[in-house]
């Protein structure tokens, strides 16, 4: 069962620094969000699944798979495959590569997908949203259905207007506001 205030104490112990940072944006924050210290956490790991697969088993009907942009999507979607997997439910993962490979099959979109099949883009930080950005059209060139993105945390950046340009809903599992910290 997905436990929030598990992720939020989670979140605010393992991911969450104060100080003065420059994100991958540009932009200068007061705080810096690293959540790979989250996904790559055992408990971290599943609360993030557990709360990321709340999420899909409440739409009409679950994604053929999910996926996002490597490296910091991976565990993300290895985590959520593997409660799916112990659950029994056939949803799969896959990777976007930054670039297409340079050798092999120059894949940029990795796994066992196909195009036509329906997908969510898994992300653990939003800001401006650039890097989801890119994993959908990559998904998306790929031949992928892509209509959402679900994150660990929205920073509250501009990001989710981003995504409703194009298209995408935003669902997040929690926003800068949980840890008492208004938009900059």
């Amino acid at each position: 069962m997905y436990d929030r205030d598990e992720l939020i104490r989670l979140i605010q112990s393992e991911s969450l620094r104060r100080g003065d940072f420059t994100l991958a944006s540009g932009k200068k924050a007061s705080f810096y969000l690293d959540c790979r210290t989250l996904t790559l956490h055992p408990k971290g790991a599943n609360v993030v699944a557990e709360g990321m697969l709340e999420v899909l088993q409440s739409r009409d009907s679950m994604p053929d798979a999910v996926g996002g942009m490597a490296i910091g999507a991976d565990p993300i979607t290895a985590s959520i495959v593997t409660i799916a997997g112990q659950r029994d439910l056939p949803l799969k993962g896959f990777m976007v590569r930054k670039e297409p490979k340079g050798h092999g099959t120059g894949k940029q979109v990795e796994g066992p997908v196909e195009p036509g099949q329906r997908v969510v883009i898994v992300e653990d930080v939003i800001t401006s949203g650039g890097s989801a950005i890119k994993a959908v059209e990559a998904a998306r060139q790929f031949g992928l259905v892509v209509d959402e993105v679900i994150a660990i945390i929205d920073r509250l950046a501009g990001g989710r207007e981003a995504f409703e340009a194009i298209g995408i809903k935003l669902t997040t599992l929690t926003t800068i506001r949980d840890f008492g910290i208004e938009p900059e």
